[in-house]
């Protein structure tokens, strides 16, 4: 009999790939029965990795999405299943473990039944208790591995890790191939040696479409034995998203597997649907260039869902870099020109930091070290000169070991400035904080919620979370939208007062003030010179005295407030960022003449 081949639907992982946001609870929920009605899926990726933090910002509560959301599919007996990113959970930095078991408690209890459990480090010690806290709540284990194409990741490395794994009790694997960029032969191989040692360990493949490979990889892995695939559905399909069901299915088909059929009046509702949820509200955040294919991440081996932000970044840098190459008799970069060195910075860093999978929050890091190398070269100054805090507790071992060895001149710059490498369990750096947070939802006077649920989001997102509560979170969202809505020429929907500020010319700026250091954005996100306030007049004032290493600024990022730290002491000469305003991380927000 032929072997059947199961499709997932990634319907959270196709939004998180295109953009910022999710669906809002009421949309999910329109579209779940005709994602049933396809007919076509066995499971669908409902919740986690960046689901419950992008409510929270848009001023939703995570809890009533998620339990919404997941009810239809488990009346038609549908898996559901999130992504977790083993040490770092469902948030961006690591989480206490008894935080990370109250995830596990509560997303069962609101209708999740697979874990999907990632280290970007492939550190097996970051996944054991991701294992054993979804077996203890009664979830489906799924331990990932994170797929890149490096000479260190071959084969024999992911079926060591497999074993690993197999022993701490999961109960599936998945191969998350993150960029792409496995080899389809190599990705058949490490499928065939699961089935070889563990056939009773079920496998399941995602793969995203950026460089082109993916849907010769589904092919090879489920000739080799693999049990699922996951798959995307139109207008979030292909490009740097997923390969879509119709082809996958028609592939798998024609080559004699069992799938099911796809009701495609059904299809087209979904396809429809989706298309109203971006045109809504959701495309104002998705990068056009989403949409497109590119052999260029094959070399750098970036996930494509960065390619929109790491433009952004290119485009806020940009300024910085061209006003240096000036200063130093050097022709200015243009985009294109530096988006290339970009990518070849990319694959000259990425083996001196040791080969961490280019996956978040190690791709970020890996691409934020890139940049900073990009500006320091047009400074004449060497690379490596600015290593950012978290990018630095991934070198030293803080969130696990990395894959490759160090290059010996990122050993020296710690040596340098006095660093210690740390070689233990990286949970044991984190203290058990659920009583602390406990007592702060008592003292607030808020419920703790069905399941502990609403504690969770307090102890997992502690800031957005109260941004959420005191309503901070939904001003934030609604005047970013109308901001966006505006520059799109769409009809206002969102009253507010707007104090009119003048536009600036930054290249100007940094050539009348040639000796000023500049103060940039360091992530993407909202520029708030004083935290909680919407008035756009609100700016330091020229001639305002900042101090080396104390905060003068922030920006709201997805994923919380990011600090803007001066280099020297001096007085600000020009403010070139709005309250309020969309910045790009390097972006010049301030010009700063040292004292």
């Amino acid at each position: 009999m032929a072997k059947e081949i199961k499709f997932s639907l990634v319907y959270r992982d196709m939004w998180q790939s295109s953009g910022k946001y999710q669906p809002r609870v009421d949309q999910l929920v329109r579209v779940a029965p005709a994602i049933v009605d396809m007919g076509c899926f066995d499971r669908v990726e409902t919740n986690g990795g960046a689901f419950e933090q992008v409510n929270l910002l848009y001023g939703e509560n995570p809890n009533v999405s998620v339990r919404k959301w997941t009810a239809p599919f488990h009346k038609a007996g549908i898996q559901t299943h999130m992504l977790e990113r083993g040490l770092n959970a469902i948030r961006m930095y690591p989480v206490p473990a008894d935080v990370r078991e109250l995830m596990f408690k509560v997303k069962k209890a609101q209708g999740t039944d697979i874990a999907r459990s990632f280290c970007g480090l492939n550190d097996h010690r970051n996944l054991k208790l991701s294992i054993e806290f979804a077996r203890k709540w009664g979830m489906v284990s799924q331990a990932a591995l994170s797929i890149t194409h490096s000479p260190v990741h071959t084969v024999d490395y992911y079926l060591k890790l497999v074993d690993q794994l197999v022993e701490y009790g999961t109960d599936e694997i998945c191969l998350k191939d993150m960029a792409g960029v496995g080899r389809p032969t190599e990705l058949g191989q490490i499928v065939a040696g699961i089935k070889k040692r563990h056939p009773h360990i079920k496998v399941q493949y995602h793969g995203h479409t950026g460089p082109g490979f993916s849907p010769a990889s589904m092919l090879e892995v489920a000739r080799a034995g693999a049990d699922y695939l996951d798959v995307a559905v139109e207008p979030l399909s292909w490009g740097k998203v997923h390969p879509d069901v119709i082809t996958i299915q028609q592939m798998m088909k024609a080559d004699g597997f069992l799938v099911k059929d796809i009701n495609m009046d059904a299809y087209m509702e979904v396809r429809r649907l989706t298309q109203e949820f971006i045109d809504d509200f959701l495309g104002y955040w998705i990068n056009p260039t989403n949409s497109h294919m590119t052999s260029l991440l094959v070399g750098c081996g970036l996930p494509g869902g960065m390619m929109g932000s790491m433009m952004a970044d290119l485009t806020g840098f940009k300024a910085a870099i061209n006003a240096s190459e000036r200063a130093t008799g050097k022709p200015e970069s243009s985009l294109d020109s530096l988006m290339v060195q970009l990518f070849d910075e990319v694959e000259y860093v990425w083996p001196r930091l040791g080969y961490p999978p280019l996956v978040t929050p190690f791709s970020q890091y890996v691409k934020n070290t890139a940049l900073m190398n990009l500006l320091a070269r047009a400074q004449d100054k060497p690379r490596f000169s600015t290593i950012d805090k978290d990018t630095w507790g991934m070198i030293l071992g803080k969130m696990g070991k990395l894959p490759g060895e160090l290059a010996p001149e990122i050993r020296e710059i710690a040596k340098e400035k006095g660093m210690e490498f740390y070689t233990g369990n990286p949970q044991n750096m984190y203290p058990d904080e659920l009583p602390k947070f406990r007592q702060m939802m008592k003292d607030e006077g808020w419920d703790c919620g069905q399941d502990d649920e609403e504690l969770l989001n307090m102890a997992m997102f502690e800031r957005q979370y109260r941004d959420y509560k005191s309503g901070v979170a939904k001003e934030r969202f609604l005047k970013d939208l109308e901001d966006l809505r505006e520059k799109a020429g769409a009809p206002k929907v969102v009253t507010r007062q707007v104090v009119e500020m003048p536009a600036f010319d930054i290249d100007a700026l940094v050539a009348k003030y040639p000796n000023a250091t500049p103060l940039q954005a360091p992530v993407k996100g909202k520029m708030l010179w004083q935290v909680d306030v919407v008035d756009d007049s609100k700016a330091p004032a020229v001639g305002s005295a900042v101090k080396k290493g104390e905060a003068a600024g922030f920006v709201q990022a997805f994923y919380g407030m990011e600090e803007i730290v001066p280099a020297v002491c001096g007085r600000i000469v020009a403010v070139t960022a709005h309250q309020g305003d969309t910045v790009q991380k390097g972006q010049i927000v301030a010009l700063v003449i040292p004292e």
